[in-house]
């Protein structure tokens, strides 16, 4: 019987183990979007996860949606970008950067002067972000151009470029949680009737572009995807995601993709089964059931639900937690009032068994 500590090709990449974290915004990169010692720290510490994928980081200046977070769109980011994939190498780990344009999400007082947000349609996302000023309502986003639209695809790949020359073994697109990608895909947020919106065949078709610039670019086998079904994050509108999702799952197959990530927001198993069975490779899953400590998920390996399960604020409590999982704990608890921004303190101050 295969189990999450087994080892696993993926696309060529041997990983140690099936248990892999989750990415997670912690909005605590340097002055212009770097990352930092404490970010080196943070990954290296967790390199024991059969693969790490990052926080998510924005391929081009617009595409910020949070105070303090990483790019991978200059020369300064690339380089800091170096020093974690080295240390993380270094202590036998793999790690993928996840690519996220916020879209809609977030403020034009995080962007530079002239700059306003953008998105597939003029419609705004409920709630507020927090920047330096405090909490502000989500604006109504400039509508992209279709010139515009072929022009964010080109960042997504020269992003995915520049995580190459970083070191990074491969690049997540984030197509969930509301961000660009999952705005273009969700009917609600996607009022377009070009050939951008409509039908779930033209709503899926930035997602599978955006995926097949990005494969051209660097290669399918360093390209992963991740999408969140029926996920109602910052805004979001999907009453029927099953047919989307579905036609989403066939074109990414068809581009021979590392893998497809499914993060599980309430009672879509069903969903996440079928679309392993459209995508037919590598299967990463969040899933819906993870608890206080997780162990759970780890059947989802065993009878063949997932190739991999993946773990977010376990993972960020736990550094060490594919040892603390095999052991049976026991579990650190996330400290939600670090989540976001700050120093050390519930960032690389988490102890290892």
């Amino acid at each position: 019987m295969t189990t999450a500590f087994d080892p696993i090709d993926l696309s060529g990449i041997q990983l140690g183990n099936r248990i892999a974290m989750a990415p997670m915004t912690r909005s605590r990169a340097g002055e212009g979007g770097v990352a930092t010692d404490l970010t080196v720290e943070y990954y290296t510490q967790r390199a024991s996860a059969g693969l790490i994928v990052t926080e998510g980081i924005q391929p081009s200046v617009v595409g910020q949606g949070y105070p303090d977070t990483p790019g991978l769109h200059s020369d300064e980011q690339i380089a800091a970008w170096r020093k974690v994939t080295d240390a993380v190498h270094a202590a036998g780990g793999t790690i993928f950067a996840q690519l996220m344009h916020a879209g809609r999400v977030g403020h034009p007082v995080l962007l530079p002067d002239g700059l306003i947000n953008v998105a597939p349609s003029p419609v705004a996302a409920d709630g507020q972000v927090y920047t330096a000023e405090g909490p502000k309502d989500f604006i109504t986003p400039r509508e992209l151009t279709d010139a515009e639209i072929r022009a964010t695809i080109d960042d997504f790949a020269t992003a995915a470029r520049n995580a190459i020359e970083a070191g990074f073994d491969g690049v997540e697109l984030h197509g969930a949680n509301g961000y660009l990608i999952h705005q273009f895909l969700a009917p609600g947020s996607n009022h377009r009737t070009d050939e951008w919106g409509g039908s779930p065949e033209n709503r899926i078709r930035f997602a599978v572009e955006a995926a097949a610039a990005v494969a051209e670019a660097i290669g399918a086998s360093r390209t992963g995807f991740r999408v969140s079904p029926g996920n109602p994050s910052n805004g979001i509108s999907e009453p029927d995601p099953e047919p989307t999702y579905t036609a989403l799952a066939k074109e990414l197959a068809a581009l021979d993709l590392a893998y497809l990530h499914v993060m599980e927001v309430g009672d879509v198993r069903e969903l996440s089964v079928r679309l392993r069975q459209d995508f037919g490779g590598t299967f990463l899953l969040n899933p819906h059931t993870e608890g206080p400590t997780g162990p759970e998920a780890l059947a989802l390996v065993e009878d063949g639900t997932a190739d991999l399960v993946t773990f977010g604020a376990l993972f960020l409590a736990n550094p060490d937690l594919p040892a603390r999982l095999k052991a049976g704990g026991p579990y650190n608890t996330p400290d939600r009032a670090t989540y976001y921004g700050g120093t050390e303190k519930g960032y690389t101050d988490y102890l290892a068994l």
